[in-house]
Parts: structure tokens; C-alpha cells; sequence
């Protein structure tokens, strides 16, 4: 685990409690998964890139995947904090959630709000993805 995933754990636990909104990025509006996902590792210094528009909802996992790679993520096999979390949520939903050493933080829809539950995840894990530390330590 590098300095960057560790401090992108720690900011996603700071965002718990912020509202949540679909498509959102701000903690002022609310977030969403995606949102959440990019201000932890934007606030811990990781150099994102802005997404295209993006939905998860209808997007096949490969697409995901894709759509992951393509924001500069790296795929990665071993379960360590500051990794997202692709799961599948429901028949054509995914949903990202960032791993920490105290559960999974994620946006949530249904308790309108940004939520850490314990591990392990409730849905399939589709695979695990990382922030390069280029240029980010």
C-alpha cells in the first residue's frame, strides 16, 4: 500500500455523512459513487482524470472496466485500503465503493447519504482498482 491509498482511505472517511446525489461531485450539492471515488483521491492528491459523462446504471462490467482504465485506474488483485470496488448492485447496476481499514465507505442511495458498512461487500466484486501514485507521493 502506497502514502496515496492510504490517505484516499482516510478522505473517503471523512466524507461519511455527506449527502447523496446522483451524478453528484461536490460535497456542498452531494455525491454519488463515482463522486466519491474521484474527491477522495482528487483530496488526497492523486491526479484524476475529469470522467466523460459517466452511469453506471445499463453499464455492462466490461464497459466499467473500460471506463475505469481509461480514468488512469490500475487493476489490482490484493483486497488493501484505498482500493474501489466495482460490484454489481443489481441486474445492470454497479456501484464503486472504496475499501478502508474500517469497512467500505460508498455512496449510498437508498439512506440518501455517504455511509461506511463493514466488510465484506454485500454485492459481487467484480474487480478492484487503484490510483496510480505517479506523480501523486
Amino acid at each position: 500500500m502506497t502514502g496515496l491509498d492510504e490517505r484516499i482511505a482516510t478522505e473517503a472517511l471523512a466524507l461519511v455523512g455527506v449527502p447523496f446525489r446522483l451524478h453528484g461531485h461536490a460535497v456542498e450539492t452531494g455525491l454519488d459513487c463515482v463522486g466519491l471515488a474521484l474527491l477522495a483521491a482528487r483530496r488526497a492528491g492523486a491526479a484524476v482524470k475529469p470522467p466523460p459523462g459517466y452511469h453506471l446504471r445499463g453499464m455492462t462490467g466490461a464497459r466499467a472496466m473500460r471506463f475505469l482504465a481509461g480514468a488512469g485506474l490500475l487493476s489490482v488483485s490484493s483486497a488493501l485500503p484505498g482500493n474501489l470496488l466495482l460490484t454489481r448492485t443489481g441486474p445492470m447496476q454497479l456501484h464503486i465503493m472504496i475499501l478502508t481499514a474500517q469497512g467500505l465507505v460508498h455512496a449510498h442511495a437508498g439512506l440518501r447519504r455517504v455511509v461506511l458498512m463493514p466488510c465484506p461487500s454485500p454485492w459481487p466484486v467484480l474487480g478492484q482498482w487503484r490510483f496510480s501514485s505517479e506523480g501523486s507521493d
